[in-house]
Protein backbone atom coordinates (compact mmCIF):
# COMPACT_ATOMS: atom_id res chain seq x y z
CA UNK A 1 0.00 0.00 0.00
CA UNK A 2 1.06 3.35 -0.53
CA UNK A 3 0.59 6.67 1.74
CA UNK A 4 -0.61 9.70 -0.02
CA UNK A 5 1.20 11.85 2.66
CA UNK A 6 2.52 11.55 5.89
CA UNK A 7 -0.89 12.59 7.71
CA UNK A 8 -2.52 9.40 6.26
CA UNK A 9 0.44 7.01 7.47
CA UNK A 10 -0.05 8.61 10.67
CA UNK A 11 -3.94 7.53 10.88
CA UNK A 12 -3.24 4.02 9.36
CA UNK A 13 -1.02 3.00 12.15
CA UNK A 14 -3.17 1.23 15.05
CA UNK A 15 -2.60 -1.45 17.69
CA UNK A 16 -2.88 -4.62 15.93
CA UNK A 17 -4.30 -7.75 18.43
CA UNK A 18 -4.26 -10.77 16.41
CA UNK A 19 -1.41 -11.08 13.88
CA UNK A 20 -0.38 -13.73 11.18
CA UNK A 21 2.09 -16.35 11.43
CA UNK A 22 4.60 -14.55 8.81
CA UNK A 23 8.14 -13.58 9.67
CA UNK A 24 9.08 -10.23 9.16
CA UNK A 25 11.79 -10.28 5.87
CA UNK A 26 15.26 -9.54 7.04
CA UNK A 27 15.55 -6.67 4.34
CA UNK A 28 12.40 -5.49 6.05
CA UNK A 29 13.38 -5.05 9.28
CA UNK A 30 17.04 -3.81 8.86
CA UNK A 31 14.81 -0.94 6.51
CA UNK A 32 12.52 -0.59 9.49
CA UNK A 33 15.54 -0.26 12.36
CA UNK A 34 17.47 2.21 10.29
CA UNK A 35 14.54 4.68 9.72
CA UNK A 36 13.97 4.56 13.13
CA UNK A 37 17.75 5.15 14.23
CA UNK A 38 16.29 8.71 12.49
CA UNK A 39 14.49 9.59 15.42
CA UNK A 40 16.01 12.75 17.28
CA UNK A 41 17.56 12.61 20.60
CA UNK A 42 18.86 14.54 23.36
CA UNK A 43 21.73 15.94 22.48
CA UNK A 44 22.23 13.12 20.13
CA UNK A 45 22.70 10.56 23.25
CA UNK A 46 20.54 7.81 22.08
CA UNK A 47 20.80 6.09 25.44
CA UNK A 48 18.69 3.73 24.64
CA UNK A 49 18.71 -0.38 22.98
CA UNK A 50 16.61 -2.55 21.26
CA UNK A 51 16.42 -6.58 21.55
CA UNK A 52 14.60 -8.42 19.09
CA UNK A 53 13.10 -11.81 19.24
CA UNK A 54 12.03 -13.92 16.21
CA UNK A 55 11.64 -17.85 15.69
CA UNK A 56 12.45 -20.09 18.45
CA UNK A 57 13.92 -17.73 20.71
CA UNK A 58 10.61 -15.49 20.80
CA UNK A 59 8.67 -18.68 21.07
CA UNK A 60 10.74 -19.30 24.21
CA UNK A 61 9.99 -15.92 25.76
CA UNK A 62 6.50 -16.13 25.19
CA UNK A 63 6.28 -19.61 27.15
CA UNK A 64 8.00 -18.21 30.01
CA UNK A 65 6.13 -15.09 29.84
CA UNK A 66 2.89 -16.92 30.26
CA UNK A 67 4.02 -19.46 33.07
CA UNK A 68 4.49 -15.65 35.03
CA UNK A 69 0.79 -14.57 33.56
CA UNK A 70 -0.98 -18.21 34.87
CA UNK A 71 1.02 -17.83 37.69
CA UNK A 72 -0.90 -14.15 38.25
CA UNK A 73 -4.11 -15.61 37.24
CA UNK A 74 -3.92 -18.59 39.45
CA UNK A 75 -2.94 -16.27 43.08
CA UNK A 76 -6.22 -14.72 42.62
CA UNK A 77 -8.15 -17.87 42.14
CA UNK A 78 -10.41 -18.16 45.01
CA UNK A 79 -10.99 -22.11 44.42
CA UNK A 80 -7.22 -22.77 45.94
CA UNK A 81 -5.68 -22.81 49.38
CA UNK A 82 -4.50 -19.75 50.83
CA UNK A 83 -0.91 -21.80 50.49
CA UNK A 84 -1.16 -22.19 46.86
CA UNK A 85 -2.64 -18.85 46.21
CA UNK A 86 0.51 -17.59 48.31
CA UNK A 87 2.93 -19.24 45.70
CA UNK A 88 1.58 -18.53 42.46
CA UNK A 89 1.76 -14.89 43.98
CA UNK A 90 5.39 -15.51 44.77
CA UNK A 91 6.15 -16.75 41.35
CA UNK A 92 4.40 -13.60 39.81
CA UNK A 93 5.68 -11.10 42.18
CA UNK A 94 6.75 -8.07 39.64
CA UNK A 95 10.16 -7.90 39.14
CA UNK A 96 10.56 -5.53 36.64
CA UNK A 97 13.09 -1.78 35.97
CA UNK A 98 9.75 0.79 36.14
CA UNK A 99 6.21 -0.07 37.73
CA UNK A 100 3.74 -1.02 34.82
CA UNK A 101 0.38 0.38 36.54
CA UNK A 102 -0.20 3.47 38.97
CA UNK A 103 -3.62 4.37 40.15
CA UNK A 104 -5.08 7.18 37.35
CA UNK A 105 -5.68 10.29 38.40
CA UNK A 106 -10.00 10.65 37.86
CA UNK A 107 -9.81 12.94 34.84
CA UNK A 108 -6.70 10.06 33.18
CA UNK A 109 -9.20 7.45 34.67
CA UNK A 110 -12.11 8.10 32.85
CA UNK A 111 -9.90 8.12 29.44
CA UNK A 112 -8.38 4.57 30.88
CA UNK A 113 -11.64 3.35 31.65
CA UNK A 114 -13.65 4.66 28.20
CA UNK A 115 -10.79 2.81 26.19
CA UNK A 116 -10.86 -0.64 27.98
CA UNK A 117 -15.14 -0.83 27.87
CA UNK A 118 -14.96 0.43 24.16
CA UNK A 119 -12.30 -2.40 23.41
CA UNK A 120 -13.92 -5.13 25.68
CA UNK A 121 -17.50 -4.58 24.43
CA UNK A 122 -15.95 -4.84 20.74
CA UNK A 123 -14.41 -8.09 21.51
CA UNK A 124 -17.22 -9.12 22.97
CA UNK A 125 -16.35 -9.64 26.67
CA UNK A 126 -18.26 -9.11 29.11
CA UNK A 127 -17.01 -7.34 32.30
CA UNK A 128 -18.17 -10.37 34.47
CA UNK A 129 -16.46 -13.30 32.29
CA UNK A 130 -13.37 -13.48 34.10
CA UNK A 131 -12.87 -16.44 31.87
CA UNK A 132 -13.15 -14.59 28.66
CA UNK A 133 -10.65 -11.63 30.29
CA UNK A 134 -8.07 -13.82 31.55
CA UNK A 135 -7.84 -15.04 27.81
CA UNK A 136 -7.35 -11.97 26.75
CA UNK A 137 -4.59 -11.13 29.38
CA UNK A 138 -2.97 -14.22 28.24
CA UNK A 139 -3.24 -12.67 24.32
CA UNK A 140 -1.01 -9.75 25.33
CA UNK A 141 1.85 -11.96 26.85
CA UNK A 142 1.62 -13.98 24.00
CA UNK A 143 2.50 -11.05 21.98
CA UNK A 144 -0.99 -11.64 20.10
CA UNK A 145 0.94 -13.83 18.02
CA UNK A 146 3.47 -11.71 16.17
CA UNK A 147 6.11 -13.24 14.81
CA UNK A 148 8.27 -10.89 16.65
CA UNK A 149 8.74 -9.39 20.07
CA UNK A 150 11.12 -6.11 20.58
CA UNK A 151 12.08 -4.82 24.19
CA UNK A 152 12.65 -0.98 24.72
CA UNK A 153 15.20 -1.20 26.95
CA UNK A 154 16.86 2.49 28.58
CA UNK A 155 20.13 3.73 30.75
CA UNK A 156 18.83 4.16 34.33
CA UNK A 157 21.39 7.02 34.92
CA UNK A 158 19.70 9.44 32.50
CA UNK A 159 16.17 8.74 33.02
CA UNK A 160 13.92 10.51 32.50
CA UNK A 161 15.58 11.83 29.09
CA UNK A 162 15.93 8.72 27.54
CA UNK A 163 12.52 7.88 27.86
CA UNK A 164 11.33 10.69 25.92
CA UNK A 165 13.77 9.41 23.23
CA UNK A 166 12.89 6.18 23.56
CA UNK A 167 9.19 7.12 22.60
CA UNK A 168 10.09 9.09 19.83
CA UNK A 169 12.43 6.42 18.54
CA UNK A 170 9.34 3.75 18.62
CA UNK A 171 6.88 6.00 17.26
CA UNK A 172 9.05 6.39 14.36
CA UNK A 173 9.55 2.44 14.41
CA UNK A 174 5.84 1.91 13.92
CA UNK A 175 5.67 4.41 11.16
CA UNK A 176 8.36 3.04 9.53
CA UNK A 177 6.99 -0.23 9.83
CA UNK A 178 3.28 0.81 8.53
CA UNK A 179 4.96 1.89 5.87
CA UNK A 180 5.82 -1.31 4.74
CA UNK A 181 2.62 -2.63 5.98
CA UNK A 182 3.47 -4.36 8.87
CA UNK A 183 1.43 -3.72 12.11
CA UNK A 184 2.57 -2.54 15.05
CA UNK A 185 1.40 -2.92 19.29
CA UNK A 186 2.72 -1.73 21.77
CA UNK A 187 3.13 -4.14 25.02
CA UNK A 188 3.90 -2.10 28.28
CA UNK A 189 2.72 -5.23 30.56
CA UNK A 190 5.95 -7.23 29.13
CA UNK A 191 8.24 -4.95 31.04
CA UNK A 192 6.24 -6.58 34.38
CA UNK A 193 8.99 -9.48 33.95
CA UNK A 194 12.67 -9.33 33.61
CA UNK A 195 13.16 -12.75 34.01
CA UNK A 196 11.77 -13.80 30.36
CA UNK A 197 13.90 -11.03 28.83
CA UNK A 198 17.08 -12.18 30.72
CA UNK A 199 16.96 -15.42 29.99
CA UNK A 200 17.76 -14.56 26.42
CA UNK A 201 19.47 -11.34 26.34
CA UNK A 202 22.65 -10.28 28.23
CA UNK A 203 21.59 -6.64 29.00
CA UNK A 204 24.04 -4.19 30.30
CA UNK A 205 23.70 -3.70 34.34
CA UNK A 206 22.97 0.17 33.30
CA UNK A 207 19.90 -0.48 31.11
CA UNK A 208 16.45 -0.53 32.49
CA UNK A 209 13.45 -2.14 30.14
CA UNK A 210 10.72 0.36 29.40
CA UNK A 211 8.53 -1.38 27.55
CA UNK A 212 7.45 -4.40 25.02
CA UNK A 213 6.05 -4.12 21.63
CA UNK A 214 5.14 -6.31 18.57
CA UNK A 215 5.72 -6.09 15.13
CA UNK A 216 3.92 -8.39 12.22
CA UNK A 217 1.24 -8.83 9.68
CA UNK A 218 -2.25 -8.09 10.97
CA UNK A 219 -4.99 -11.10 10.03
CA UNK A 220 -8.54 -9.73 8.93
CA UNK A 221 -9.91 -10.71 12.32
CA UNK A 222 -12.71 -8.75 13.76
CA UNK A 223 -10.34 -7.97 17.22
CA UNK A 224 -8.36 -6.01 14.11
CA UNK A 225 -11.68 -3.42 13.64
CA UNK A 226 -11.24 -2.07 16.93
CA UNK A 227 -9.76 1.67 17.00
CA UNK A 228 -9.28 4.39 19.98
CA UNK A 229 -10.86 7.48 19.54
CA UNK A 230 -7.98 9.92 19.99
CA UNK A 231 -9.22 13.09 21.04
CA UNK A 232 -7.34 16.81 20.10
CA UNK A 233 -4.76 17.56 21.29
CA UNK A 234 -5.11 19.65 24.49
CA UNK A 235 -4.14 23.46 23.88
CA UNK A 236 -3.24 26.07 26.56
Amino acid sequence: MTYKDFAELASARFSSRDFLDKPIPEEALNSILKTASKAPSWSNTRAYALAIAQGERKNRIVKAYLEKCEAMLKSKDKSLSETERANFANFAAPNGDVPVSKPYPDDLKQRSAQLGLALYSHLGIDRHDFEARNAHTRRNFEAFGAPLIGFVLARKDFMPFVALDAGLMLQTLFLAAKDLDIDSCPLGVLATWRDPLDSEFTVPENYELLTGFALGYSNNSYANEFRANHPEIELL
